[in-house]
């Protein structure tokens, strides 16, 4: 396609503009070759019409389109130009605040004049390890790359900083060093990386200085090498200098400084050491005050000295030599201050005792009359004879200059050298990268002798560059088979021949110099006549014979001869130097002057300029002293070309990778871009020289995947083959015709310069057309629906209106009717209403009158009836007073005569006891006796009962009867009544009618009056009540209104305090994290303390003794978890026994000191209790000895009766025991044996055990009988022997024998049901198995169908990828899930054969069990049979059978085998192996059951050294194998369980909760390991970080790839054009991870935990990790990468964050805080697709994005990039109104999250249901040694 096609309508152009360099414009109609001018519109609106020039005929260059505007790399512009370089850089700056960029191999660095926060660790540490181009650009990308191809290459690198006076040089070549320190590391202990950074603070105060352009300019060039070892990491650097500018020591421009450290010394001569340089302000030193600007805005230049004197420190420069160099500095202050007398025009004095030259004698150790005298005074030597002349006053200035600036010239070197000195690398150097330094083009109005050295350096500098684009370029085109065509590029080797070629510049200098009568008119004229009209890149001015002008690669420079001469011989008065060498007190003085050159320059100069300065320089052979007049050092010109091509003999050596630095404005504003100024050093550092050689080739270059997903909307689908490659040539033969245009390569097509955006525009055009066709296919459909709408609606209306109509008549017809009727019925309502008002009151009369005469009858019938009931009540009482008196004399009749016999009966008895026969008598029959009593008492009780029963029924019959009677003498009585009161009413209602007849008219009188005041009445009354009705509701509103404000109060305050409650919970857990955390990172720090000691100690042991076979050294690398209480060897076990056995004692005890100290303090706290408790047992002791002793003095009372009792008590007591052991042996048997049939209700041995049981309980029931009836008996003889003087003796007796009985009755039934209820629970027992076999059956069937199901997910996910592949991939597809399905199916196959062969073993060990029985058998027949039959029969051998014994869950072990138990079940153990088929945590509950057995024998020796060896062997494989996942979570796993088991069977209360009867009795009884279990605690610690670390390691290279490159959702993401650093495809290739790979990864690790039988909290801990892990690294990427930025990226990132969510729910994971680690990166995604327009967008989004820093939005925004046209990109205004609503919002101002943080780990207690005495080693483990106990 031709170009002139692209300048169409509306296509947009870039125009000259003396303002803004470019301004862009819109074409009005199209172009059509011929035409002279464009019509064209600007942006602002305006017309103009651009006149094309007719020689050229060129066309203004176009306009990117906008999708690709902000690109990261230049080169990935369509049209490659300066406009478009510009507008690129621009934007990025400006709007969306990124000051780096690629354009092809350099990076374009643009000074921000702002501090900005990305070169923090977190940034460094992102970076790392990352493709170049596959990150944001930054100078930490560019360090990395060279840090890679170092190691992969094996090739030195070079990175070249350049740039003007403050465009930033210094400050990304310093990023770049600290990049290198923090990435690499040092190999020694010296801190080599920190030397490397001390460096700049003093390189910087010695060699920097403010100017007009720059506060912290550097004034010489550096190149800096950092040497690394074959690890690669820093072990030494070196410094090489060019160029100092020391005229500035002497002479500084307006608004500039002199160099920082003599402001700095200023600043600090308060200081007590610095008295002796009798300093001051800094405007009191001529040196230093003629910038008149002595301070720097926001620089403190005390505290900055305080810096330079610790980086002096920490290099090695020590306080004396620190002292020497401020002495020098203040000499060269004070000699600055030296002034002059004139004598005559020839000649000078200083005047006497001058006070600037004592102090400044007094500070070198000179002597002032020879400084004074050579400073007016010079030699001339001549052949025959010296001469001593006078100078005059203006020579004798200048030589004073010259002299401080050569003393400053050689102190600048000598410092240099100390550095090069401090960081001298120890061991061999492998490999190194320079970092250079070095000032980029200068052209000024005025350009001298320094203006021609710097833009001769960059000459060189940009020779090299071109030659390096040009063979990356070459390369490019060769490696993809492209016919290679010879570029046309800028080749300035003519002017570098112009320069340095013999008779060039430099050499007709040279011989200038030698000249003894040389000037700079006549090198003029020796260069005009050379090179004028002779090369075409030398001119003279017109109007000056002084001057000459270059060609430079970037521009023209104009430089006045004047000074050349004098800069280049930069020569010192001999004398001068002589005087200062001479110094005899200041030792450091002369040392600046060792190693310079013996002659000096006879010829009268003022030096001044720049002196370089290099390490490579080659030192002269000493000079005799007769030849030191004749001899001449060499010229600055001639040094300065030498180093220089030193250094370019280093970058040609090294692969070179470039950094421009660009200064925006000269004003230091921050964020502000001068186009003018911009272009200006563009133009002069490469860039746009880069660009037009990347133009004239094929700039822009696709991969076939590439191409054919951005597009493939342009091709059709017959046009889609199989082949990408294939496919792509046949669209672009289409959409192309000129095949010049592009080129196929191997695995790229290349393009030339506008074919992308034309590709772009016919893509766009396709969009849009697609666009506007559903656009009117819509709109049709939206008038339709419309139109139906609208249609509807009017009939609709029209309905309603006439359905109006027609009911509006329905009314009036129904009103008409209504009125009839209501007027009927209102008349006949008023008829009605006066008939039912004279009815009423004729039925009330009747009722008044009628009630009256019935209330009176009523009245006199209650009265009668009253007084009968009181004459009822009153004679019943008297009768029962009279009663109860005679009641109460018979009992007490009888109670005197009772106590009478009972005292008589008690003496008999008293009597009786007396006589110990006579108690014999009647003890003998006492028993039966008793019986028989209790027997008649049962009989009586019984008579009394049917006594009671027929004397009630008596009573029933006869109250029955008497009931009957009296009701009917009641009713005759009142028959006769009412007969009489008939009779009397008659009457008296006679006289009452006439009584009424009287009353009736007076009566309606008052009822009228009544009715009258009623009617008044009522109205007020209705009045009245309205009106209390309003209060009322008004009141109620108030009410209402109170309770809602007290409610919403109470509310109030309960949610405040709610929510302060919730907020110091949280603030409390945070402090609680904190604090775990900060422990946690102090193990961490404490165990990598501990590996650093580990290593040196190896490489002592190497240094010191020749290793050994077997002594090996681990790798630093692998992390040491060696706690304060452990101690570990690094030797291996067959070494380490032999050495142990030959050690002395002394020497052991170091081994476990602080344990042992411990383990001692708490014996002897263990003694002083045991001695307590000894006392207090002696004490015990005493007193039951004296009580014994005083009852031995009592009399003795029937001693005999007493022990008879007592040997029958425990007769009684021994039997009830036998029973109770006989039932408790049962009761073990009936839980032993658990198996259904054996217990079932209908088996023999269920029936025995039954019958047993009832027999057992008869038995306990008739010695329950004689125990009480013992008991009673020895209750009454303590009461027959210790009498009471009380009343009730013999009722408080028989209450005591009740509640004896009680108690003891309570007590024996208990332990009588014992066997019920072990009854009881064999029967629940046979239930819950029952049950749980059911549960195990329904929870097996739910897993089949979970496993199915997944299965068919899995089967539909890989159908419909399947569906989506072409064929050639679908049959591939195929192929390989064929694999993986028959993969799988093997591993269930010998998942299958493991558990056969388990079930065969566990059948082998039953058979031998049956074996044994058999021989048991055998033998117990053999004992039945006869003595001769034996004799007859042949003897075989029998086996004896060994008795099954009874474990008690330990394990023993002797001394000798611990080493072997730790190398066997920890070192040698291999999860993958041996350990994939144990119970899980199996080698802990071995090691806890070796631990009880030594805590059983009580050796505290031996428990103390199992476990020291099991920490040290668990820490061991782990430092062998730390970097195995299943090894580390294997031993995470066994450490946790054995913490579990040494607090499960601690014995403290805490822990036993959920132990059963035999777990307690396996406790702990001698040693309380708590110390252990703290050790312990930490040491799983350690491998929990040591795990997340390796998890960290394996999932990294997969995140990135998986969660933001790879299309999950295929044709989402549109892929942009990319540059020359080339991005990670997106598309998933076979090496490239994709979401899936991570999901597989993180099924693996939850896999391997399970199956290694880690607690689940932990798992939920670990997964909560990895899932931080995963969110921080992808949001981390994500803030770093513009081109992930967009909308189609954010669909793609919820969709996998929503994948690992299903994940968590798949694996009930849901609460264990992953997803909430996720947020950030969620609402990251949700940022990218969300509107971005209004306030109301913005509000929106500062309410959703609560997860995110400030910093972090406001950067999403900053990089969202549209990935098609039809995306807006996010205007300015909108970030700053998301910045000013989110000012307030206290966060954290990182912008990255820290992806190595590590949340605190807790191990929750876990305890085991497993039972010691049940586990069996196998004898895969190799431990035949120990025993079972």
């Amino acid at each position: 396609m031709a170009a002139s096609e692209l300048y169409t309508k509306y296509a947009r152009v870039w125009i000259p503009d003396p303002e803004e360099v470019w301004k862009s414009a819109e074409l009005l109609k199209d172009y059509k070759p011929g035409d002279k001018v464009l019509q064209l519109r600007l942006e602002e609106g305006k017309d103009l019409e651009y006149c094309l020039d007719l020689k050229t005929k060129e066309l203004p260059p176009l306009r990117n389109p906008d999708i690709l505007v902000g690109e990261n790399d230049l080169t990935a512009l369509s049209y490659l130009h300066e406009p478009a370089v510009l507008h690129n850089l621009k934007v990025r700056f400006i709007d969306s605040k990124l000051i780096y960029t690629y354009c092809g191999i350099v990076l374009v660095a643009i000074n921000p004049y702002e501090q900005l926060p990305i070169y923090g660790e977190d940034i460094i540490n992102a970076y790392s390890g990352q493709n170049m181009g596959d990150m944001d650009p930054h100078i930490f990308a560019v360090a990395e790359e060279a840090y890679k191809q170092m190691a992969r290459d094996e090739r030195n690198q070079s990175i070249i900083v350049s740039g003007e006076s403050g465009a930033g040089k210094t400050v990304s070549a310093k990023y770049a060093m600290r990049y290198f320190a923090t990435v690499s590391g040092s190999a020694s202990e010296a801190n080599v990386e920190e030397k490397v950074l001390a460096s700049n603070p003093i390189m910087e105060s010695i060699g920097n200085a403010k100017t007009t352009r720059n506060d912290n300019s550097s004034r010489f060039g550096k190149y800096i090498e950092i040497g690394f070892d074959k690890r690669y990491r820093i072990i030494g650097a070196n410094m090489r200098t060019y160029l100092l500018e020391k005229s500035r020591v002497v002479f500084q421009a307006e608004e500039e400084r002199n160099y920082h450290i003599f402001y700095q010394l200023c600043a600090s001569a308060a200081l007590p050491e610095f008295k002796t340089l009798r300093l001051g302000n800094a405007n009191y030193f001529h040196y230093t005050k003629q910038g008149g600007s002595p301070v720097i805005d926001g620089v403190d230049d005390a505290k900055e000295m305080v810096n330079t004197r610790q980086a002096c420190t920490l290099l090695g420069i020590s306080d004396s030599y620190q002292m020497g160099i401020f002495r020098i500095l203040a000499g060269i202050l004070h000699l600055g201050n030296v002034e002059f007398v004139s004598r005559d025009s020839d000649s000078c004095t200083v005047p006497p005792k001058h006070e600037p030259l004592t102090i400044f004698c007094d500070l070198m150790g000179v002597e002032y009359e020879e400084m004074a005298h050579w400073l007016c005074h010079r030699k001339l030597a001549t052949a025959t004879e010296t001469y001593i002349k006078p100078i005059s006053k203006l020579h004798a200035i200048n030589a004073r200059d010259a002299l401080a600036k050569h003393i400053y010239a050689n102190l600048f070197n000598w410092i240099v050298d100390h550095v090069n000195k401090a960081l001298h690398a120890t061991v061999k150097q492998h490999s190194f990268i320079g970092v250079l330094d070095i000032y980029g083009f200068e052209t000024f109005e005025i350009n001298s002798f320094e203006q021609f050295c710097i833009n001769y350096a960059n000459e060189k500098l940009q020779q090299q560059f071109n030659m390096h684009v040009f063979k990356l370029e070459q390369e490019e085109y060769m490696k993809e088979q492209i016919p290679w065509t010879l570029i046309d590029f800028y080749d300035n080797q003519p002017c570098i021949n112009l320069i340095e070629a013999k008779m060039g510049v430099l050499d007709l200098l040279d011989e200038e110099c030698k000249m003894p009568k040389g000037s700079d008119d006549s090198w003029a004229q020796k260069l005009y006549n050379t090179h004028l009209n002779k090369c075409a890149l030398f001119e003279k001015p017109r109007l000056s014979n002084k001057a000459f002008i270059i060609k430079h690669f970037a521009d023209k420079v104009e430089y006045q001869c004047e000074g050349f001469l004098e800069k280049n011989k930069d020569t010192v008065y001999e004398e001068q130097i002589k005087v200062l060498k001479s110094s005899k007190k200041f030792k450091l003085l002369p040392e600046l002057f060792q190693d310079e050159e013996k002659v000096l320059s006879p010829t009268s100069a003022t030096p001044s300029g720049r002196v370089p300065l290099s390490r490579t320089a080659v030192k002269p052979a000493k000079a005799r002293p007769g030849q030191a007049s004749k001899e001449h050092k060499k010229t600055v010109g001639h040094q300065f070309r030498n180093s220089l091509h030193l250094l370019m003999e280093t970058l040609n050596a090294t692969t070179p990778h470039y950094v421009r630095c660009i200064k925006p404005n000269d004003f230091k504003f921050p964020f502000t871009f001068d186009e003018k100024r911009a272009v200006q050093q563009l133009r002069a550092c490469g860039v746009l020289e880069t660009i037009r050689i990347s133009a004239a080739g094929f700039p822009s270059r696709w991969t076939y995947q590439e191409f054919f997903s951005r597009y493939r909307v342009l091709m059709k689908q017959r046009d889609v083959l199989g082949d990408r490659k294939q496919t792509c040539k046949n669209v672009l033969e289409k959409l192309i015709q000129d095949k010049d245009k592009y080129q196929f390569g191997k695995t790229k097509i290349f393009f030339r310069a506008g074919q992308v955006a034309y590709l772009e525009k016919i893509r766009a055009d396709k969009l849009r057309a697609a666009c506007i066709r559903i656009q009117k296919t819509i709109r049709g459909w939206l008038m339709r629906k419309k139109y139906t709408r609208m249609r509807k609606a009017a009939i609709t209306i029209q309905r309603h209106v006439r359905g109006y109509q027609a009911r509006c008549y329905a009314k009036f017809l129904r009103r008409t009717r209504a009125a009839i009727t209501i007027q009927k019925f209102q008349r006949m309502y008023v008829v009605r209403k006066r008939y039912q008002r004279m009815r009423a009151t004729t039925i009330a009369l009747q009722a008044l009158l009628r009630g009256y005469m019935v209330r009176n009858k009523y009245q006199m019938m209650l009265r009668e009836h009253k007084t009968v009931i009181i004459q009822k009540h009153v004679r019943g009482w008297l009768a029962r007073l009279h009663y109860c008196r005679i009641l109460k004399a018979i009992v007490y009749l009888q109670c005197c005569y009772r106590r009478m016999m009972a005292k008589r009966e008690l003496k008999k008895l008293k009597i009786e006891a007396r006589s110990v026969e006579r108690y014999k008598k009647l003890h003998i029959g006492l028993e039966n006796k008793i019986m028989q009593l209790q027997r008649k008492i049962d009989e009586q009780n019984k008579e009394y009962k049917s006594l009671l029963e027929k004397m009630s029924n008596l009573e029933i019959t006869y109250s029955t009867e008497t009931e009957k009677l009296r009701n009917d003498v009641e009713r005759l009585r009142m028959s006769e009544e009412e007969a009489k009161n008939a009779t009397n009413r008659v009457i008296s209602l006679q006289e009452e009618i006439a009584k009424l007849r009287k009353e009736l008219h007076q009566t309606q009188s008052e009822k009228k009056t009544i009715e009258e005041w009623a009617d008044k009445y009522k109205h007020d009354t209705e009045q009245l009540v309205s009106e209390l009705k309003e209060q009322n509701t008004l009141l109620k509103t108030e009410k209402e209104e109170l309770n809602r404000r007290i409610h919403d109060q109470a509310r109030e305050i309960t949610e405040s305090m709610e929510r302060k409650l919730v907020e110091e919970t949280k603030q409390l857990e945070l402090d609680l994290n904190d604090e775990r955390l900060r422990y946690q990172n102090l193990l961490n720090e404490f165990s990598r303390l501990e590996e650093r000691y580990d290593d040196l100690k190896d490489e002592m042991n190497l240094m010191v003794s020749i290793p050994k076979p077997g002594h090996k050294r681990t790798d630093s690398t692998h992390s040491s978890n060696e706690s304060e209480y452990t101690f570990s060897s690094e030797i291996t076990e067959a070494e380490d026994l032999p050495v142990r056995m030959e050690e002395p004692s002394e020497k052991k005890a170091p081994l476990d000191m602080s344990l042992f100290l411990k383990l001692q303090k708490r014996v002897t706290e263990l003694e002083q209790e045991k001695q307590s408790l000894q006392d207090e047992l002696d004490r015990k002791e005493e007193q039951a000895l004296r009580a014994k002793a005083k009852e031995e003095e009592r009399p003795p009372m029937r001693g005999a009766e007493l022990e008879y009792e007592s040997l029958k008590r425990q007769e009684l007591e021994s039997e009830n025991k036998k029973l109770k052991n006989e039932l408790n042996e049962l009761q073990k048997a009936l839980t032993e044996t658990r198996a259904p049939e054996v217990t079932a209700p209908g088996a023999p041995a269920y029936r025995v055990l039954l019958d047993q049981l009832t027999s057992v309980s008869e038995e306990l029931e008739v010695r329950k009988e004689e125990v009480l009836i013992l008991r009673s008996q020895l209750v009454s003889q303590k009461e027959a022997i210790q009498p009471k003087e009380d009343k009730n003796t013999m009722t408080d007796a028989t209450l005591l024998l009740e509640d004896v009985q009680k108690m003891k009755d309570k007590g024996e039934i208990a332990q009588a049901y014992i066997g019920l209820k072990e009854t009881n629970r064999l029967l629940e027992s046979q239930l819950q198995s029952q049950k749980k076999s059911h549960e195990n059956e329904l929870e097996s069937l739910r897993g089949e169908i979970q496993s199915l199901k997944e299965e068919n997910n899995r089967q539909q996910q890989l159908l419909a990828q399947n569906l989506q592949l072409p064929p050639e991939a679908r049959i591939e597809a195929s192929l390989q899930h064929e694999i993986t399905r028959l993969t799988n199916e093997n591993l269930d196959l010998m998942e299958q054969l493991e558990k056969q062969d388990k079930t065969v073993r566990k059948l082998k060990k039953q058979l031998k069990v049956f074996a044994k029985k058999i021989g048991e058998l055998e033998v117990g027949q053999m004992e039945n049979i006869s003595p001769g039959q034996i004799i007859d029969e042949p003897i075989r051998p029998v086996n004896i059978p060994r008795k099954e014994k009874d474990f008690q869950g330990m394990l023993e072990y002797k001394r000798e085998d611990e080493q072997k138990l730790v190398k066997n079940l920890i070192l040698e153990l291999k999860p993958r192996g041996v350990a994939v088929n144990l119970i899980p945590g199996l080698p802990a509950y071995i090691l806890f059951m070796c631990v009880r057995h030594a805590d059983y024998l009580n050796d505290d020796q031996k428990v103390r050294s199992l476990l020291t060896s099991t920490i040290n062997g668990i820490k061991k494989v782990l430092k062998k194998r730390g970097d195995d996942f299943e090894t580390v979570s294997f031993w995470l796993s066994n450490t946790c369980r054995f913490l579990h088991c040494l607090k499960q069977y601690s014995g403290e209360e805490g822990f036993m909760k959920h132990n059963t009867p035999r777990q307690n009795e396996h406790c702990l009884t001698n040693f309380d390991l708590a110390e252990y279990r703290q050790v312990l605690s930490d040491l799983a610690i350690q491998i929990y970080q040591q795990l997340v670390r390796v998890l960290e390691n394996i999932l990294q290279p997969m995140i990135v790839s998986g969660m933001l490159e790879h299309e999950t959702i295929q044709g989402v993401s549109g892929v942009k054009p990319t540059g020359l650093r080339k991005r990670t495809s997106s598309i998933a290739d076979e090496g490239t991870y994709t979401l899936d790979s991570i999901i597989r990864q993180l099924n693996s690790f939850h896999s391997v935990m399970c199956q290694h039988g880690m607690d689940p909290e932990l798992i939920k801990q670990v997964v909560k990790q990895m899932f931080y892990i995963i969110g921080a690294v992808t949001l981390n990427n994500l803030l770093l990468r513009k081109d992930m930025c967009s909308w189609s990226k954010g669909m793609q990132i919820r969709y996998n964050v929503s994948q690992l969510e299903e994940w968590l729910r798949d694996k009930n994971l849901m609460n264990s805080g992953a997803k909430e680690t996720l947020e950030p990166l969620i609402q990251a995604a949700q940022l990218l697709q969300v509107k971005k327009k209004t306030d109301e967008d913005a509000e929106a989004i500062c309410s959703m994005c609560n997860a995110l820093t400030t910093a972090q939005i406001v950067k999403v925004l900053n990089l969202y990039t549209p990935v098609n046209e039809f995306e807006e990109r996010v205007l300015v205004s909108f970030i700053r109104t998301i910045q000013v609503r989110l000012r307030d919002r206290k966060d954290s101002p990182q912008l990255l999250m820290d992806a190595k943080h590590i949340f605190p780990v807790t191990f929750p207690f876990n305890p085991s249901s497993l039972a010691l005495e049940t586990i069996q080693i196998p004898a895969s483990l190799g431990l035949g040694f120990i025993s079972r106990v």
